[in-house]
């Protein structure tokens, strides 16, 4: 069977997390890939765990090999998805599922064209619902708003558009795609 990368993305507060932990409790055939990044290992933690952890010399390593497919900086240190690690995956015959905040996604797609992005995306009355949930202020939520609509602009590069609104509607078509149907 074809396996795939499957990126979920769409304007925060499009519900990804509930899809993810949903597919993941449904689908032994999927498999998430650990992040990697150029911090530190904070107390407790520990390398594979949550994230694979390189040194700034590790780090340019992988930039130059081409192995990051995308990568963000947060906080003053990296962040990214390896190419090596995905291709393990999928030899391992596991669709590979990635929730992506856009502009990672978009970097993702331009280096692994095969990967299938999927925005997910609210109605206007649900969005604006789910934004004004998580703000704290009029101000915080047009902001909210204001950013998902750039967002949207920036989708383009998606291959699938779905209405998040009905969390068992967006399983099921994931389940069609990974399924091939």
């Amino acid at each position: 069977m074809n396996r795939k990368v499957l990126v979920l993305t769409g304007p925060s507060g499009v519900g990804a997390g509930p899809v993810v932990s949903a597919l993941f409790a449904r689908r032994s055939d999927l498999t998430p890939v650990t992040p990697v990044t150029a911090r530190k290992l904070k107390e407790g933690e520990t390398d594979g765990v949550g994230f694979y952890f390189y040194d700034l010399d590790g780090w340019s390593a992988l930039r130059e090999s081409g192995d990051l497919l995308e990568t963000t900086e947060f906080a003053g240190n990296d962040y990214g998805t390896s190419r090596r690690l995905v291709q393990e995956a999928l030899a391992q015959g596991k669709h590979v599922l990635l929730n992506l905040s856009v502009g990672r996604a978009a970097e993702l797609k331009r280096n692994l064209p095969e990967a299938v992005c999927v925005y997910l995306e609210p109605s206007p009355e649900v969005l604006r619902d789910r934004c004004a949930a998580v703000s704290r202020s009029p101000l915080e939520l047009e902001v909210r708003l204001e950013t998902a609509a750039r967002e949207r602009e920036m989708s383009s590069f998606c291959d699938i558009r779905l209405c998040s609104d009905d969390d068992g509607a967006v399983l099921s078509a994931l389940d069609r795609l990974l399924d091939g149907n």
